[in-house]
């Protein structure tokens, strides 16, 4: 266990005693009590439970200070000075860690030292050395992850400055704190009108929109908002039936040469009709919402003051229009909120009477949360440049949805989820036919949208076209004035690595900050892993960009912060990721199974069969079972693939980038497929490939309050490898993904394929592992078949950009 912790402050002393009297843990006239005295005042603070003088002597008895004396007793024996290995003996109590079974009496520091634990490095601790200490160890982070002022938080600490006449926000090393009533927050429903009418009934579309918001707001508070834009809040529909057959051919193509600027097309809009109306004004709302929120880290900061909102967007639940997949209507649907929360748009109590209400509560300043198409529509309303955004936390988004459902020219699925497609998604979002008086309103329309997105997308030439390049939020990044915050996952193979990765490319010449997030996960959140405090690193960032406080949040969060692969609990940070700049390792591929940083002379030409479709199915094997085998030195699938090997290593490196593959290929068909996967190899303990929960329901997000699991990757059993990157490439695309080229059975072609960007800690001892295949069972068409791939060796590099 590490507890890495990146955005605490460093505060000077005279601001840390204001802050310590601010959170009323120092009483007004502390300098007048002995230290005896104020130490005792100050630990029986940390037991709010406990409320008199007997209960609170009682606790500090349970607390051992030495390895004779317990806290009570040990407090009324000082006179001007604190032990410090008695002090951390006590603070890691207070912390969550048991003497004997995590620490040892004589030797806290050593403990302390190995998890990452802060100390003050003094042999004893004067007064001001000691409220140092006290500060200190408040911002440390406790063994559920959460810093010690949380956990004393969530015990009741801030109960009496609940109580006060007058709500506020308290600022405690530089963020927020959970003083705010969790019982008593307001949840209701208003519906923003759009400037969009994408069902053609006549009327722009209204949107639901559910609210959480302090009940202190009602008293006079103003309060920032933090808005989810999730088409799934209001459920999803069975789409089993609706997949795509996947087991088919992947035919020869026309050849066609359009140009990028040519399938950029401006999107053209119906009459819209006019705006509703204004029947009167109110500032209450008439419906109750009765849904949840659905994001810990946004009931994390509802504690502190933050407003949550959640709104589906057109076609969902609620709300009017149909849904388009990433479609700009779907954008706009999604600024449509931020502008309501800002003050520039209309929003009405119900659906009829017109009654307009505005977000008087909120002081129009907004930030976006969310994983996944959450976090995708987060993506998508910063590059518009909506006014009142100030900020997004994009975690596994995608940022252009050619890159989610396609490849260079192919239909490769998101792992797990063969035979999806944007229409899919659609479907599984349009959720106002859950309602059957609605759905018999607007189905038939919906269907027919279907048809022209069906068309759209182009499941048959998988090439990027119109479709795809008016889902490409990318092409919008000039437009991006609000800061980011990158979250995704390395082993991510749904919402693959290059949307996080384009996207980082595109920001870096923006004028904005911007951070970046990698773990170790596939598509997972990771606002609860033990290891590291992004809820808290959050919690400045936010409080920073929606509050206005000066807390040097950009200054002090690191632009880079990754998970290592190769240890448990282990983040590094770096100025910047996917470099252009990093040094390259070249290996060449000496022979059908040898790779070598040493070109050889001359090489062979190497063969596989593309013919094991009929073998998968016949196994029943599941998509992970094949991978499985298509890396085993000996399997059913050994004439499938390439699978070349480089030497041990002798020392380790970091790769950081995008790996590229240059070969030359030959296929004795009129059309063809290469992927490419880049392994490492060898028996060793590797991190988990999902989170283990340490503590289920471990960590409580504020006093009375909701609970999330605490998390860790930790290192699972011996495994023969893991894929670092992978990629794929339709080789009549071998110049781009929207210009398609003759292949000539039996003719070489020169092909440079670029792999997913990533980041991987490579070990000595450990080999790289480099497969060349061509059917993905996992993720590309699988048409049975048995075609000839003929692989130049002498013509083929791996280029590898790394750290070292």
């Amino acid at each position: 266990m590490k507890l890495n912790q990146f955005g605490r402050l460093t505060m000077p002393i005279p601001a840390q005693i204001t802050e310590l009297k601010r959170i009323q843990l120092l009483p007004a006239d502390f300098a007048d009590d002995s230290l005896s005295a104020l130490a005792t005042t100050i630990f029986s603070r940390f037991f709010p439970e406990a409320h008199s003088k007997t209960s609170q002597h009682e606790v500090l008895g349970q607390i051992q200070a030495t390895a004779k004396l317990d806290l009570a007793a040990y407090l009324s024996s000082i006179t001007t000075t604190i032990d410090q290995r008695t002090f951390y003996n006590v603070a890691l109590q207070l912390l969550g860690f048991e003497v004997e079974q995590d620490f040892k009496l004589n030797h806290p520091r050593r403990f302390m030292a190995s998890v990452k634990i802060p100390y003050i490095d003094q042999p004893t601790f004067n007064r001001d050395q000691f409220l140092e200490a006290i500060y200190l160890l408040l911002n440390t982070r406790s063994q559920t992850g959460l810093l010690l002022i949380d956990q004393l938080a969530n015990r009741g600490f801030f109960t009496d400055w609940q109580a006060t006449d007058q709500p506020n926000f308290l600022i405690f090393n530089g963020k927020t704190q959970p003083v705010f009533d969790t019982q008593a927050f307001i949840k209701e429903i208003v519906y923003v009108e759009s400037s969009l009418d994408t069902d053609l009934d006549g009327h722009r579309d209204l949107l639901e929109t559910t609210i959480f918001r302090p009940v202190e707001t009602n008293h006079g508070l103003k309060v920032p908002a933090l808005y989810t834009a999730s088409p799934y809040y209001k459920g999803i529909n069975n789409v089993d039936h609706d997949l795509h057959n996947v087991d088919g051919p992947i035919d020869a193509k026309e050849t066609s040469q359009p140009t990028l600027t040519a399938l950029k097309t401006t999107e053209t809009r119906s009459d819209l009709p006019a705006a509703r109306q204004v029947n009167g004004q109110t500032e209450t709302a008439e419906v109750t919402a009765t849904s949840d929120s659905s994001y810990s880290l946004n009931d994390y900061f509802l504690a502190r003051g933050f407003a949550t909102i959640y709104a589906g967007g057109i076609g969902t639940r609620g709300s009017d229009g149909v849904r388009t997949c990433g479609s700009p209507a779907e954008t706009e649907s999604t600024t449509a909120i931020i502008e309501w929360l800002a003050g520039n748009r209309r929003a009405f109590t119900n659906r009829t009477d017109q009654i307009e209400i505005k977000a008087w509560w909120c002081n129009h300043n907004v930030a976006m949360t969310g994983k996944s198409y959450l976090g995708t529509l987060a993506t998508a309303a910063a590059t518009t440049g909506v006014a009142g955004l100030k900020t997004i936390i994009s975690e596994a988004a995608i940022s252009s949805w050619y890159d989610y459902y396609r490849e260079n020219g192919l239909v490769v699925a998101p792992v797990d989820c063969q035979g999806e497609d944007a229409d899919v998604l659609a479907k599984l979002c349009q959720t106002r036919q859950k309602d059957a008086a609605d759905y018999a309103k607007s189905g038939a329309f919906f269907q027919q949208q279907m048809a022209d997105l069906q068309l759209g997308q182009d499941r048959i030439t998988g090439n990027y076209n119109a479709f795809w390049a008016e889902r490409n939020y990318r092409d919008n990044i000039e437009n991006v004035t609000c800061d980011v915050v990158i979250v995704h996952g390395l082993n991510d193979w749904n919402v693959k690595p290059q949307n996080a990765g384009a996207l980082w490319d595109a920001l870096r010449t923006r004028p904005v900050e911007k951070k970046v997030f990698l773990h170790q996960g596939p598509h997972v959140y990771m606002n609860n892993i033990q290891s590291i405090d992004f809820t808290d690193m959050m919690n400045l960032w936010l409080t920073n960009h929606l509050l206005d406080v000066d807390n040097q949040a950009a200054a002090i969060l690191p632009n880079v912060v990754i998970q290592d692969n190769a240890q448990e609990s282990t983040w590094q940070t770096q100025e910047d990721w996917l470099n252009p700049d990093n040094s390259q390792t070249t290996y060449y591929l000496n022979s059908p199974e040898t790779l070598s940083l040493t070109q050889p002379a001359k090489a062979p030409v190497a063969t596989f069969i593309d013919d094991g479709v009929a073998t998968f199915k016949t196994s029943h094997l599941s998509e992970h079972a094949w991978q499985d085998q298509l890396l085993q030195p000996q399997s059913a699938f050994a004439n499938n693939r390439l699978l070349l090997q480089s030497p041990a290593l002798t020392q380790a490196y970091r790769l950081d980038g995008r790996v590229q593959f240059n070969t030359k290929v030959a296929v004795n068909a009129n059309h063809g497929l290469l992927s490419v996967m880049l392994v490492d190899l060898g028996v060793f303990s590797r991190l988990n490939p999902q989170p283990t929960v340490i503590s289920a329901q471990g960590q409580q997000l504020g006093y009375r309050w909701q609970f999330d699991d605490l998390k860790e990757f930790k290192l699972g059993a011996l495994s023969d490898y893991q894929v670092i990157t992978k990629g794929h490439i339709n080789l009549q695309n071998r110049q781009n993904s929207y210009q398609t080229e003759t292949v000539t059975p039996g003719e070489f072609y020169p092909i440079t394929l670029d792999l997913q960007p990533t980041h991987y800690h490579l070990l000595p001892g450990h080999q790289l592992g480099l497969v060349v295949y061509a059917t993905d069972m996992g993720m590309t068409l699988r048409e049975e078949q048995a075609t000839q791939y003929r692989i130049d060796l002498s013509a083929s590099r791996l280029t590898i950009p790394n750290l070292n």
